[in-house]
Protein backbone atom coordinates (compact mmCIF):
# COMPACT_ATOMS: atom_id res chain seq x y z
CA UNK A 1 0.00 0.00 0.00
CA UNK A 2 1.08 3.06 -0.64
CA UNK A 3 2.33 5.93 1.81
CA UNK A 4 1.55 9.04 1.18
CA UNK A 5 2.64 12.17 3.05
CA UNK A 6 -0.30 15.35 2.89
CA UNK A 7 2.70 17.95 3.21
CA UNK A 8 5.22 20.11 1.84
CA UNK A 9 6.83 20.42 4.42
CA UNK A 10 10.65 19.49 4.15
CA UNK A 11 10.88 19.05 7.67
CA UNK A 12 7.97 16.46 7.63
CA UNK A 13 9.69 14.81 4.71
CA UNK A 14 13.21 14.43 6.24
CA UNK A 15 12.26 13.00 9.18
CA UNK A 16 9.97 10.78 7.43
CA UNK A 17 12.68 9.15 5.56
CA UNK A 18 13.70 8.16 8.71
CA UNK A 19 11.08 5.27 9.30
CA UNK A 20 9.38 5.30 5.77
CA UNK A 21 12.13 5.22 3.07
CA UNK A 22 9.81 4.96 0.39
CA UNK A 23 6.54 7.31 -0.38
CA UNK A 24 5.01 10.22 -2.29
CA UNK A 25 4.23 13.07 -0.74
CA UNK A 26 0.77 15.32 -1.72
CA UNK A 27 0.15 18.90 -0.15
CA UNK A 28 -3.06 18.58 1.27
CA UNK A 29 -5.70 21.62 0.17
CA UNK A 30 -6.93 21.44 3.21
CA UNK A 31 -8.32 25.03 4.26
CA UNK A 32 -6.93 25.28 8.07
CA UNK A 33 -9.74 27.37 9.92
CA UNK A 34 -11.07 27.37 13.09
CA UNK A 35 -10.95 28.76 16.58
CA UNK A 36 -9.92 25.86 18.66
CA UNK A 37 -7.62 25.58 21.90
CA UNK A 38 -3.94 24.60 20.97
CA UNK A 39 -4.46 20.18 20.88
CA UNK A 40 -7.83 20.38 19.12
CA UNK A 41 -6.49 23.08 16.48
CA UNK A 42 -3.70 20.56 16.08
CA UNK A 43 -5.59 17.18 15.59
CA UNK A 44 -8.34 19.04 13.58
CA UNK A 45 -5.52 20.32 11.39
CA UNK A 46 -3.70 17.46 10.53
CA UNK A 47 -7.01 15.01 10.57
CA UNK A 48 -8.36 17.87 7.89
CA UNK A 49 -5.02 17.11 6.20
CA UNK A 50 -5.40 13.33 5.80
CA UNK A 51 -8.96 13.17 4.82
CA UNK A 52 -8.60 15.83 2.36
CA UNK A 53 -5.64 14.06 0.40
CA UNK A 54 -7.25 10.22 1.28
CA UNK A 55 -10.24 11.25 -0.85
CA UNK A 56 -8.04 11.58 -3.65
CA UNK A 57 -6.01 9.08 -2.95
CA UNK A 58 -8.29 6.16 -1.61
CA UNK A 59 -6.33 3.36 -2.11
CA UNK A 60 -3.47 4.59 -0.16
CA UNK A 61 -2.22 4.99 3.16
CA UNK A 62 -2.40 8.90 4.09
CA UNK A 63 -0.20 10.90 6.98
CA UNK A 64 -1.40 13.98 7.48
CA UNK A 65 0.30 16.14 10.68
CA UNK A 66 -0.16 19.89 12.03
CA UNK A 67 2.30 22.12 14.58
CA UNK A 68 1.41 24.50 17.13
CA UNK A 69 3.05 26.33 19.81
CA UNK A 70 1.17 27.16 23.28
CA UNK A 71 2.42 29.57 25.79
CA UNK A 72 -0.54 29.41 28.23
CA UNK A 73 -3.97 30.13 26.14
CA UNK A 74 -2.15 32.08 23.53
CA UNK A 75 -1.42 29.62 20.13
CA UNK A 76 0.71 30.49 17.17
CA UNK A 77 0.68 29.37 14.12
CA UNK A 78 2.95 30.16 11.41
CA UNK A 79 4.35 33.94 11.22
CA UNK A 80 2.66 36.06 8.23
CA UNK A 81 4.59 39.05 8.82
CA UNK A 82 7.55 40.57 10.39
CA UNK A 83 6.18 42.16 13.23
CA UNK A 84 4.11 39.26 14.15
CA UNK A 85 7.08 36.77 14.25
CA UNK A 86 8.66 39.84 16.43
CA UNK A 87 5.51 39.37 18.67
CA UNK A 88 6.11 35.38 18.81
CA UNK A 89 9.68 35.49 19.44
CA UNK A 90 9.68 38.15 22.32
CA UNK A 91 6.53 36.48 23.86
CA UNK A 92 8.29 33.38 24.20
CA UNK A 93 11.32 34.91 25.11
CA UNK A 94 12.51 33.12 28.34
CA UNK A 95 9.67 31.10 29.08
CA UNK A 96 8.27 27.50 28.49
CA UNK A 97 5.39 27.05 26.23
CA UNK A 98 4.04 24.01 24.84
CA UNK A 99 4.57 22.57 21.11
CA UNK A 100 1.60 20.33 19.86
CA UNK A 101 1.73 18.08 16.67
CA UNK A 102 -1.50 16.10 15.99
CA UNK A 103 -0.63 13.40 13.54
CA UNK A 104 -3.40 11.32 11.19
CA UNK A 105 -2.98 8.64 9.64
CA UNK A 106 -5.60 7.33 7.19
CA UNK A 107 -6.72 4.33 5.43
CA UNK A 108 -10.29 2.55 4.22
CA UNK A 109 -11.45 1.54 6.93
CA UNK A 110 -9.31 2.62 9.41
CA UNK A 111 -7.45 6.00 11.24
CA UNK A 112 -5.43 6.55 13.95
CA UNK A 113 -4.39 10.10 15.33
CA UNK A 114 -2.96 11.38 18.61
CA UNK A 115 -1.43 14.80 19.72
CA UNK A 116 2.16 14.83 21.05
CA UNK A 117 3.36 17.32 23.05
CA UNK A 118 6.77 18.59 24.08
CA UNK A 119 7.89 21.50 26.36
CA UNK A 120 10.13 23.82 25.16
CA UNK A 121 11.95 26.84 27.00
CA UNK A 122 13.24 29.25 25.40
CA UNK A 123 16.91 31.56 26.24
CA UNK A 124 16.40 34.92 27.16
CA UNK A 125 16.62 36.60 23.42
CA UNK A 126 17.39 40.24 23.49
CA UNK A 127 15.73 42.45 20.48
CA UNK A 128 19.29 42.30 18.26
CA UNK A 129 19.12 38.62 18.08
CA UNK A 130 15.08 38.45 17.53
CA UNK A 131 15.76 40.86 14.26
CA UNK A 132 18.80 39.25 13.21
CA UNK A 133 16.95 35.88 13.36
CA UNK A 134 14.01 36.98 11.71
CA UNK A 135 16.09 38.82 8.88
CA UNK A 136 17.51 35.12 8.05
CA UNK A 137 14.12 34.42 6.97
CA UNK A 138 13.33 30.81 9.07
CA UNK A 139 10.59 32.02 11.41
CA UNK A 140 7.91 32.57 8.35
CA UNK A 141 7.45 28.93 7.96
CA UNK A 142 7.11 27.64 10.99
CA UNK A 143 4.81 27.66 14.13
CA UNK A 144 5.54 29.91 16.67
CA UNK A 145 7.76 31.89 14.05
CA UNK A 146 10.70 29.45 15.31
CA UNK A 147 12.86 25.88 14.20
CA UNK A 148 14.06 24.16 17.15
CA UNK A 149 17.17 23.35 14.79
CA UNK A 150 18.31 27.19 14.84
CA UNK A 151 20.80 27.99 17.00
CA UNK A 152 20.61 30.14 20.00
CA UNK A 153 17.39 29.69 20.78
CA UNK A 154 16.29 26.91 22.67
CA UNK A 155 17.83 26.08 26.56
CA UNK A 156 15.56 23.31 27.58
CA UNK A 157 13.60 20.47 25.73
CA UNK A 158 11.06 18.19 27.78
CA UNK A 159 9.57 15.38 25.30
CA UNK A 160 10.15 14.41 21.81
CA UNK A 161 13.00 16.88 19.84
CA UNK A 162 11.04 15.53 16.18
CA UNK A 163 7.71 16.65 17.61
CA UNK A 164 8.84 20.06 17.94
CA UNK A 165 10.32 19.74 14.29
CA UNK A 166 7.15 18.66 13.43
CA UNK A 167 6.40 15.49 13.17
CA UNK A 168 6.51 13.20 16.22
CA UNK A 169 8.47 9.93 15.07
CA UNK A 170 7.49 7.42 17.82
CA UNK A 171 4.12 8.18 17.25
CA UNK A 172 3.91 8.07 14.16
CA UNK A 173 6.24 4.60 13.77
CA UNK A 174 3.57 3.17 16.08
CA UNK A 175 0.90 3.99 13.93
CA UNK A 176 2.62 2.46 10.76
CA UNK A 177 3.18 -0.51 12.21
CA UNK A 178 -0.47 -0.82 13.36
CA UNK A 179 -1.97 -0.20 9.78
CA UNK A 180 0.37 -2.03 8.04
CA UNK A 181 2.42 1.01 6.26
CA UNK A 182 6.25 0.26 7.26
CA UNK A 183 7.84 -0.91 4.03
Amino acid sequence: MELILASASPRRQELLLKIAPKFSVVPSAFEERGAYGAQDTALAFARGKAEEVFWRYPEALVLGADTVVALGERVFGKPSSKQEAYGMLRALSGKTHSVFTGVCLVKAGARREAVAETKVTFHDLSDAFIEEYIASGSPFDKAGGYGIQDGGLVRRIEGSYTNVVGLPLETVKAFLEELGGRQ
